[in-house]
């Protein structure tokens, strides 16, 4: 059991999303799914948590209502080895929500996401200063992170 999990709340739509993320991400799977019983703020045998992992890290989604909804404070993180995992990453996760600048995007269930190519970093820290300034300021122009600008921004000093 990990020390700290995620923990995600829906309005309804615990289950529709944690199928929808273990459908995207390699090794991952539902874990457990706990329904309502004759006390709790939906019907008793609705869906009230799923447990689930992905790419071996755990997370809880709730079903609590209306009360809360998710915004860009939070975000969930997704290093990519290439530009074809960023590309079927941000495919898969933006169908039915909406994109935004430097590689965030909303999901279908409101959830934010970053698309991030493990080059971006290794780029942004290079020691020569203009180098990592080029490639932010690549960066900033982009809605999905798209290596091969950032390398010809990169390769430009």
């Amino acid at each position: 059991m990990q020390k700290i999990t995620p923990f995600l709340w829906f309005d309804g739509q615990a289950q529709q999303a944690a199928e929808h993320y273990v459908s995207i991400f390699h090794n991952s799977r539902i874990a457990q799914i706990s329904h309502y019983g004759e006390v709790g703020p939906a019907p008793k045998g609705s869906v009230m948590a799923v447990i689930f992992e992905l790419e071996g890290q755990e997370f809880i989604a709730l079903n609590g209502g209306p009360g809360f909804k998710f915004n860009q404070a939070v975000s969930l993180f997704v290093r990519c080895e290439d530009q074809m995992e960023v590309d079927v990453m941000w495919e898969r996760l933006s169908v039915g929500g909406e994109t935004s600048m430097c590689g965030w995007l909303k999901d279908r269930f409101g959830l934010s996401w970053q698309v991030v190519p493990n080059l971006l970093w290794e780029m942004l820290q290079d020691k020569n200063a203009l180098k990592s300034q080029r490639v932010m300021q690549a960066m900033m122009q982009m809605k999905k992170i798209e290596i091969a600008g950032l390398q010809q921004a990169y390769d430009a000093v």
